[in-house]
């Protein structure tokens, strides 16, 4: 059974320290300023990675349509960041979801099993991963301007 559904909006990037989520660590050299390329990433996004992403999450995603449509009542595809990562040389990103104390919130009336909120979160972090590649390899043309250290071990 394939989800078919339209791709929702894509998120309004802000500035946030990406260090500041709990599954993502950016590594910098002392206090400098880190450009994270938001404004590059956000048109992108809005010229097309994000709805090429979407159709190619919808060929594998296991998700159903009732918990989809909670993810949208949530509004969850709006809380996703994406990053540059100068020192990864990737796009990295955040994915949304929906929080341990969802019953005791009583967070969305048709919420009703940690499957259904497992599987969210599962997709939607699946999600994140292909709009992350998508960005890298279809629309980032520019390289990282990270130079590691010449004393680094060498480990071949």
């Amino acid at each position: 059974m394939t989800l078919e559904v339209e791709a929702p909006d894509p998120p309004e990037l802000d500035f946030v320290d990406p260090n500041e989520y709990e599954d993502a660590t950016i590594s910098a050299d002392g206090d400098e300023e880190i450009d994270y390329r938001r404004e590059e990433l956000q048109e992108f996004l809005e010229e097309g990675a994000w709805e090429e992403a979407f159709a190619e999450w919808l060929e594998d995603t296991d998700l159903e349509e009732r918990a989809y449509e909670i993810a949208r009542d949530l509004d969850l595809f709006a809380g996703f960041d994406f990053f540059w990562d100068d020192f990864a040389d990737r796009v990295g990103y955040h994915a949304p979801g929906i929080p341990e104390d969802w019953q005791e919130r009583e967070y969305h009336p048709d919420l009703d099993t940690w499957g259904t909120v497992s599987s969210i979160n599962a997709e939607l972090t699946e999600f994140g991963q292909i709009v992350s590649v998508t960005l890298k390899e279809e629309y980032i043309d520019w390289e990282a301007e990270y130079e590691p250290p010449e004393d680094l071990p060498d480990f071949d």
